[in-house]
């Protein structure tokens, strides 16, 4: 646990306790130091010093003042610039819009611009991950807008979200951060993400009934309104959910995951792990009497890669930030709903997997089945360095052992999709 030692050995020396408290302030680390500070006060309650910090942290809860002021013009300025991109001269072959394309490569780069004006910290670094963005969006249009391949167009409007989402993570960690500030900035994604999918609705509801009012006076509204009700209006979403879910002046580890969405989240992550051991069960029991419908039908194999990246996903979602998030018996709980979910889903994947390199050794590598493979062998060994590190770890090390191992993936995952990105264009240059 990060400041815990320093704690203990500051347990008679209120000037370096302070200097300890000041040092994770200067990090934006308060939570950590309050945290260790709570695990020393519940060892040595006598402890006056102790005492003291704990009631004066008990009473450091400040609100946070969203930045409306910065977010709305930025919000604006990205639904004109989405709207313009989702002008039909713009349009993919197939007659996708190029909004499809870029726009998370572009709203990635509005959000890192609110949060680095907001914090006023490594622009240096915001400009550098934005200017990245935009070059790896450049190359990808190099090879999607001029040619008539709807595999590799499928392939970058899945991944390049994944780059822009990495970009940011990039920003706010930089190359060297500790797992738990990687674990941190995944869970806080996952409440913003659900935040925008929330505007997402109701954006959805106001197009809706605005176009169905207008119908019902005998009017059709013309294409470059449409386009700007659900492009234009999709680029306000961005910067509004980061602005609402994320504190830019603290790091990741110091945000806030014990009020509001994100305990709902983390709760309803939960209690979704049950359901989810009851479904894997079942579905392995089934799985003999329908032993070759992966290796004959692609449509399943797809169906399985969906399930595990969900699988992924609840696991990652119900661990949680801190020790002190769950007592000693929920914790005993939690680890073994997370342990029996990780090994039946890697029993299924195990499975999927052996499918697709069926079907690649039949019909030889595709773009699709090269990344398929590739997110496989990633999840696979996620899910089996989770089952290790579990059995090997006792009570007290189990949370560290969990979060170190998704902050491992995060690392693989950024890889994987880094070389889908840039590298299949080379490897598959016939396209």
């Amino acid at each position: 646990m990060i400041y815990l030692q320093e704690i203990q050995a500051a347990a008679g020396d209120p000037e370096a306790l302070e200097a300890a408290y000041q040092d994770a302030r200067r990090q934006r680390k308060e939570p950590a130091f309050q945290e260790a500070l709570q695990a020393c006060y519940e060892q040595a309650p006598d402890n006056l010093l102790y005492a003291a910090w704990h009631v004066r942290l008990a009473q450091t809860h400040p609100e946070r003042a969203v930045r409306w002021a910065l977010a709305v013009p930025l919000s604006i300025v990205l639904g004109l610039l989405t709207w313009l991109l989702a002008l039909k001269r713009f349009d993919l072959p197939g007659q996708v819009p190029y909004l499809a394309l870029a726009w998370s490569a572009v709203a990635t780069c509005f959000v890192i611009a609110f949060l680095a004006i907001a914090s006023r910290e490594q622009i240096k670094r915001a400009a550098l991950v934005a200017v990245g963005l935009l070059a790896a969006l450049a190359y990808v249009s190099a090879f999607v807008v001029p040619r008539e391949r709807p595999d590799y167009t499928l392939l970058m409007l899945l991944h390049l979200p994944l780059l822009a989402w990495i970009g940011c993570g990039l920003y706010l960690l930089g190359f060297r951060s500790e797992h738990r500030d990687r674990f941190a900035f995944v869970i806080k994604s996952i409440e913003v993400f659900i935040t925008a999918g929330l505007f997402v609705g109701a954006g959805g509801a106001f197009s809706g009934i605005t176009i169905g009012m207008f119908e019902a006076l005998g009017i059709s509204l013309p294409e470059a309104v449409m386009r700007l009700l659900f492009g234009g209006g999709a680029g306000l979403i961005p910067v509004l959910a980061v602005a609402i879910g994320y504190d830019p002046a603290r790091s990741p580890i110091a945000q806030t995951f014990q009020q509001g969405l994100a305990k709902i989240v983390s709760t309803l992550m939960r209690l979704m792990l049950p359901l989810a051991l009851v479904v894997l069960v079942i579905y392995l029991g089934v799985i003999p009497f329908n032993l070759l419908e992966p290796f004959q039908n692609r449509d399943t194999l797809i169906v399985y890669n969906v399930m595990l990246f969900a699988v992924m996903g609840l696991l990652v979602g119900a661990t949680p930030v801190q020790e002190t998030d769950l007592d000693a018996k929920q914790q005993r709980v939690l680890r073994a709903g997370i342990l029996a979910v990780a090994v039946l889903a890697t029993l299924v994947s195990l499975y999927a997997l052996s499918a697709t390199a069926y079907r690649t050794a039949l019909g030889g590598f595709t773009v699709n089945r090269l990344a398929v493979i590739g997110w496989n062998v990633i999840n696979i060994g996620i899910l089996l360095l989770l089952i290790y590190k579990q059995l090997r770890t006792d009570a007290e090390g189990w949370l560290v052992a969990l979060q170190t191992t998704f902050a491992w993936g995060i690392r693989a995952y950024a890889a994987w999709a880094t070389f889908l990105v840039l590298f299949i264009p080379l490897l598959f240059s016939e396209m």
